[in-house]
């Protein structure tokens, strides 16, 4: 026997139930026109992942148990068709007169109008950027369900990255390991997931599906990349990557159960990078109904990638650029800038902010006098920017992306008011040195058509610059951005002590100095708007910092 299963790879919105809902109904329907009969959709699909706090309501609860008998009754004429919906489920129950809102990250399987098993998630990750411990409660059952007569065994994420759940489900008859997943992206995530569900493959001896979900959602990434494999641990079939799909797999029953779909390539680390960026722009600009956004241009390498990226993300239509020159702005800064404009087709303008800058300094005239001029100065600068733009944002809608990358964040090479300024920040976890090479992936790859080399040359290739007084770069006051962000990883992203990693070889100024602007910058960092997570590790959710700290080690 052969039974056709589709995978849900849907990009879901969080609080649109009936959105959501709809979608699973019409790839559902779509899949059972084309043979399938089990149909697998992501975890916590119908309410999109993560809800956070929207969970401890309970009319969200309710939305969602609605939603679910939307989907049952819509699909109900589709016989013998089995969907695996995740959802959020609660009840309340009595402890010593004390009313407690009981809730699961569950999956229901409906089948003609009705639900006919359920499965409460059992592991419930409280690491990285996952909170479930706050929301839900562990199930402690396994659930397989018959589908053609094939037992079906589920698990819901963090399930089949434990022992147990697998083996339960095993115990109870499962031939087939089924595991709907919203896993949020990483460099390196996507091989780990096989690793480790290879891992659980091998200890049950049956074969396994990944369903996986896609989209942004605030600052994470859903890659999709969704897979099957058959019971030796071999791969069976892969989704593509960052894109919606209905992924086809074929369980054909042979000595055991054996699964057969198509495979698309892993892409590269900087292509991958590169996609999970422009996903989580467009969607958050999407999802939010921004209609655009603005971007100071100023020549340098990290206002032009996220320039590329942004167009990538929306088109040229919804991108505007605005380029501020002050009394330090380079001429090359203007020429390449007008120059990246003019190539990505955006608008381009020009507002100078001599004469604020001018005015500024004559208002303090009083107050500064005897005094050098120093980084308040530079702040001034870039804090007038900030205004310009966020005054352009209010008048005409469009959100601000800032350009900041992480060695900045880390360090504090950045203007609190300043050019923190904004409403989503697209390469906050991207370390600089990384920054260069998105810029040659992309200067070397047209993934959305938009034309060949977005980013000129020099902007890569000159020295990377504030530009706020003469002659500065930034290497004046940071240490080599190699050896800043290898400081940084592992410091931050890795939990290195400083003596652990002088004992690697770095120097000790350069890990003291380096380790010091994290630890006094976390106030600036608390402050600074929510960006796009590609590390295991970012200035979000991960980072939990007190800023009142005075451990050192």
């Amino acid at each position: 026997m052969t039974l056709k299963i589709c995978v849900a790879q849907l990009n879901f919105v969080v609080g649109d139930m009936a959105g959501n809902a709809q979608k699973i109904i019409d790839c559902a329907t779509a899949a059972y026109q084309d043979g399938a009969r089990l149909v697998l959709t992501p975890e916590l699909s119908l309410c999109g992942y993560a809800a956070e706090d929207l969970f401890l309501r309970p009319s969200f609860i309710q939305a969602c148990d609605d939603a679910l008998k939307t989907v049952s009754a819509a699909l109900s004429g589709l016989k013998g068709l089995h969907v695996v919906v995740g959802h959020p489920s609660g009840r309340d129950e009595r402890t010593r007169s004390v009313s407690v809102q009981r809730r699961f990250n569950m999956a229901s399987v409906v089948c003609e109008g009705q639900v006919v098993a359920s499965y409460a998630k059992r592991e419930l990750p409280n690491y990285q950027v996952f909170d479930e411990r706050r929301y839900f409660v562990a199930g402690d059952k396994p659930c397989v369900f018959d589908v053609a007569g094939m037992k079906v065994g589920l698990l819901i994420c963090e399930d089949a990255w434990f022992d147990a759940p697998a083996l339960d489900a095993k115990a109870a008859g499962a031939e087939l390991l089924a595991v709907i997943n919203a896993s949020p992206f990483h460099v390196g995530k996507g091989d780990e997931r096989e690793q480790a569900m290879r891992g659980r493959v091998q200890a049950t001896g049956l074969p396994l599906i990944y369903a996986h979900l896609v989209g942004g959602q605030d600052e994470v990434v859903f890659e999709g990349r969704s897979f099957a494999l058959n019971a030796d641990g071999a791969l069976a079939g892969r989704a593509p990557s960052f894109e919606v799909a209905s992924f086809a797999i074929e369980a054909t029953r042979h000595k055991g159960v054996h699964l057969n779909a198509k495979v698309v390539d892993d892409g590269s680390l900087e292509a991958d990078l590169w996609h999970a960026l422009v996903l989580g722009v467009r969607d958050y600009i999407g999802k939010n109904g921004f209609p655009g956004v603005l971007l100071g241009l100023s020549g340098g390498i990290d206002s032009a990638l996220v320039l590329a990226i942004a167009v990538d993300a929306l088109g040229a239509d919804k991108v505007r650029t605005v380029m501020m020159p002050s009394p330090y702005t380079a001429e090359i800064s203007w020429v390449d800038a007008r120059d990246m404009a003019k190539r990505l087709g955006v608008r381009y303008d020009e507002v100078s902010i001599v004469p604020e800058f001018e005015a500024f300094l004559g208002s303090l005239k009083a107050d500064f006098e005897g005094t050098q001029l120093d980084t308040t100065e530079e702040n001034i600068q870039a804090r007038i920017r900030g205004t310009l733009l966020m005054a352009l944002s209010n008048k005409f809608g469009s959100i601000v992306l800032t350009t900041g990358n992480k060695s900045e964040m880390a360090t504090g090479y950045c203007t609190l008011y300043g050019d923190m300024a904004g409403g989503f920040a697209v390469i906050k976890d991207v370390a600089k040195t990384l920054v260069f090479k998105l810029a040659r992936w992309r200067n070397a790859h047209d993934p959305y058509g938009t034309g060949a080399e977005p980013i000129p040359e020099r902007i890569i290739t000159r020295p990377p610059s504030a530009e706020l007084r003469p002659d500065q770069t930034d290497q004046d006051s940071l240490p080599a951005y190699e050896v800043l962000d290898e400081i940084v990883s592992r410091f931050m992203e890795n939990d290195q002590s400083s003596d652990d990693i002088i004992a690697a070889g770095f120097a000790r100024a350069d890990v003291e100095k380096v380790t010091r602007l994290i630890r006094i910058n976390e106030y600036k960092r608390r402050q600074s708007p929510v960006g796009i997570r590609v590390t295991h590790r970012s200035f979000g959710k991960d980072w939990r910092y007190p800023i009142t700290n005075k451990f050192r080690a």
